[in-house]
């Protein structure tokens, strides 16, 4: 896989790894376990330590220490994260046969001052499909719903939203390619093809690697893609191919992967510790 590793931020592989190794598990990870694991990736143990206090900070993790060991365990905001990933792999995946007609308009004026709240609106708004028709004007495909993120982001009252549904003389694939960057998309999904077509399926020497690798590379290749209908889609359309190929990887390294995560992830527990004598009522 080449000319991609090294653009695969340190969190990009964290989140990788937390979703396939941590997620739903009850634990939480010795941070000596990340830096063994990202130095077999090239990941230097400065850039994996500030990698993790930075996902602290974001609330994405939490630190707790045992003795003279810090371990770090999945918070909230990041379980619904990595669930909703992980929704968008293996449930939705990339192609929408949808005839839905109706669609979401979001409309939305925020001041200066909302400089960080516009960006991360922004950000949420792409991931969950959305294109910008204009600077405040975003479209998205089908019915969207919007409420948790403007919630969390606490826009509920600077953002209006609509159902829409475009009449003559609006044309539909018009209206997509003006808001969504069709040839970006797709250049995206060729340039995964590109690197992992030609990948052994059983060559990988550090399948636990090579699999944190290949999921951090199609989270950031489908991170972008709006899932449009289908049938607004250019005919040589590569996001199925591109699915077909990481599907088929992540499937033959991840048995190798998961016996290697559980021998060098060293865990504990993060459920509550009943103290004995106290809560067991003596």
């Amino acid at each position: 896989m080449s000319g991609r590793r090294g653009e695969l931020r340190p969190q990009s592989l964290m989140l990788a790894l937390l979703g396939e190794y941590v997620l739903d598990t009850s634990t939480s990870v010795f941070s000596g376990s990340f830096i063994r694991v990202f130095a077999r990736a090239g990941i230097s143990e400065q850039a994996t330590r500030s990698t993790l206090g930075r996902m602290v900070r974001r609330d994405l993790l939490r630190r707790r220490r045992v003795g003279r060991r810090m371990y770090f365990g999945l918070t909230d905001r990041c379980e619904g994260l990595l669930r909703d990933g992980g929704r968008r792999v293996w449930e939705l995946g990339v192609t929408n046969e949808s005839a839905e007609t109706e669609w979401t308009l979001i409309g939305f004026s925020l001041s200066e001052d909302q400089r960080r709240q516009r960006h991360a609106l922004r950000t949420r708004l792409t991931w969950a499909g959305f294109g910008m028709l204009h600077g405040g004007l975003w479209l998205g495909p089908s019915r969207v719903g919007v409420e948790d993120i403007l919630a969390e982001l606490g826009l509920n009252d600077e953002v209006k939203v609509f159902a829409a549904r475009p009449v003559p003389p609006t044309d539909i694939g018009e209206l997509v390619r003006e808001a969504y960057d069709l040839g970006a998309i797709a250049e995206r999904y060729r340039g995964f093809l590109d690197r992992w077509s030609g990948v052994a399926p059983g060559g990988a020497r550090d399948p636990l690697v090579w699999h944190l690798w290949l999921t951090a590379d199609w989270l950031s290749t489908i991170r972008e893609d709006p899932r449009l209908p289908l049938r607004l889609l250019p005919a040589d359309w590569p996001a199925d191919a591109a699915q077909g190929v990481f599907r088929s990887l992540h499937a033959r390294w991840q048995a190798g992967a998961a016996e290697e995560a559980a021998a060098v992830l060293d865990t504990i527990s993060t459920e509550p510790i009943v103290r004995q004598g106290i809560d067991d009522g003596r």
